[in-house]
């Protein structure tokens, strides 16, 4: 029976994917194999002996250790791309709200209220919805800064409403670069992507190497008059840069997901409460995912959107048993666990070994159980750091 420890409200659709008869599911769970959460910082929090896998049900794992785990043996999935048509139709909305002159319209129509006559009311608006109009998005260039799962769709809508679309990514995956609309044109730095772009979206996770990646150094190369949307990390974006560069009028407008006191009345500036995932269907996707992701690494070892160690992945050989292993990536761990089932005569019948920087994992299906004494001796191996047999 497998224990998994759920933090925070999570969709019952991913509880579901949890099998009854061989889950035990809650968040009182004792000695737990996994931990399955939102939002909930884990920094502090005591890990259990027990504790194999992590699995965030969204893209960022900020509130997560994520290194400390990985030395631990403790895989750490998140789920990317699950929540990625959540903030795509947020950025549509950010980009038409900053092109238009919607908030400012709708607010001026409440402010006539106190009017109770349709024929008063009706030459009113007529004569100040000059004051409220705006620009067109078609024909317009979009930047997309980081062209991952959510960079992808947010070029392929911004295509289909007849803009121009050029993107600067400098670790663009070949799983994103399928995903890429040929009709992309691929900028060679970011100074020279926002230099031409008319808006900018933001979508690069918020790294050591991403933080105030948005500063006065590139707010000057701006375009004159561009909008900059950040739905990805309040991190990225040098909010004190933003407002000068506002003030100096060479930036047109700021949209954000990140709301901090110095940005909260500007009229420059469209700030929204953090909810650019916060849709009904994405939180059911993102624990669709992560609950999936655990189960096929709690039964089979397989390991898919983990961020501290590699993506690796076996069909189970029929009639077998399996081992797991992770190890600190450096030679010679191997050959050493091979040896060791080689000497009690254990038959390796498939294998499969990746690594990811500090961090390696091995599978290694086997002809029959092995006995304690040989799991002792692997674990037992310099530079590994935990075992497993499924």
């Amino acid at each position: 029976m497998f224990k998994v420890r759920t933090y925070n409200q999570i969709s019952i659709k991913g509880l579901e994917r949890f099998p009854r008869k061989t889950y035990e599911v809650g968040s009182d769970i004792a000695h737990p194999d996994a931990f399955l959460l939102r939002s909930q910082k884990l920094q502090g929090i005591e890990v259990p002996a027990t504790l194999l896998a992590v699995a965030r049900a969204g893209a960022g794992v900020n509130n997560v250790p994520v290194a400390e785990y990985g030395k631990q043996g403790i895989v750490v999935f998140n789920t990317p791309g699950a929540n990625a048509n959540a903030v795509k139709e947020l950025v549509m909305a950010g980009m038409l709200l900053s092109a238009r002159g919607i908030i400012d319209g709708m607010n001026y129509v409440q402010s006539l209220s106190a009017i109770k006559d349709a024929a008063e009311m009706s030459p009113l608006v007529e004569k100040a919805k000059s004051r409220f109009a705006g620009t067109e998005l078609r024909g317009k260039t979009l930047g997309i800064v980081g062209l991952g799962a959510i960079g992808s769709m947010v070029a392929d809508m911004a295509l289909a409403m007849g803009m121009t679309v050029v993107g600067f990514d400098p670790v663009l995956s070949i799983d994103a670069a399928w995903r890429l609309s040929n009709e992309v044109s691929r900028m060679e730095n970011l100074q020279s992507l926002l230099a031409r772009s008319d808006y900018v979206s933001l979508h690069v996770p918020a790294v050591d190497t991403t933080r105030h990646m948005i500063n006065d150094d590139t707010l000057a190369v701006i375009k004159s008059g561009a909008v900059l949307l950040n739905f990805a990390r309040d991190a990225i974006v040098d909010a004190a840069a933003v407002l000068r560069s506002l003030e100096a009028g060479r930036l047109g407008r700021y949209v954000c997901d990140f709301p901090e006191p110095a940005l909260l009345g500007h009229p420059k500036i469209i700030a929204m409460p953090h909810i650019g995932a916060s849709t009904e269907e994405s939180e059911e996707n993102c624990a669709v995912m992560a609950a999936n992701q655990l189960v096929d690494y709690l039964e089979n070892g397989n390991i898919t959107n983990s961020v501290n160690y590699p993506r690796i992945a076996m069909e189970r050989s029929p009639g077998t048993v399996r081992i797991t292993f992770a190890n600190v990536n450096v030679s010679g761990v191997l050959g050493h666990v091979l040896s060791i089932l080689a000497e009690h005569k254990v038959n390796v019948v498939d294998m499969v070994n990746k690594s990811r920087g500090e961090l390696a994992f091995n599978l290694m299906d086997v002809e029959s159980e092995p006995d304690a004494a040989v799991i002792d001796a692997i674990r037992r191996v310099e530079q590994v750091i935990r075992v497993r047999v499924i």
